[in-house]
């Protein structure tokens, strides 16, 4: 499956507090789980999605939302270095609309994203 290119890519950091201004993106019965510090901004699962919040430009007043609806999930893995500091982890998800890799950088727990997209996948998104 390395031969299908992913189509976007993001690190996530170590988890945050959920944004306050991330329930304006809500719909109703929508609730946010956990967050996720990225290099600029901010990656937010909730009951329905996952939720990634890019800053752009030198201001980061620009901001892309992109919405990846779990019922759009049809399978993923999840990788790690096998050490008790995982400096490689790696969640890759496989789409409807295409792949897409998660790093995590140091301080991310891979077992904690891995078990947050089987909830969310599993029990219908």
């Amino acid at each position: 499956m390395d031969s299908i290119p992913a189509i976007t890519s993001w690190t996530l950091h170590n988890e945050i507090p959920i944004p306050h201004d991330v329930t304006q993106l809500l719909v109703q019965g929508e609730q946010a789980v956990a967050a996720f510090k990225t290099f600029r901004d901010s990656a937010v699962f909730t009951t329905k999605r996952l939720i990634v919040r890019d800053a752009q430009g030198l201001t980061g007043k620009k901001v892309e939302i992109y919405s990846l609806p779990y019922s759009s999930i049809t399978m993923w893995s999840s990788e790690n270095a096998g050490g008790l500091f995982d400096v490689n982890s790696e969640l890759e998800l496989w789409t409807k609309a295409g792949h897409i890799k998660i790093q995590l950088a140091k301080g991310a727990d891979i077992r904690r994203l891995d078990s947050l997209i089987a909830w969310a996948v599993l029990q219908g998104g």
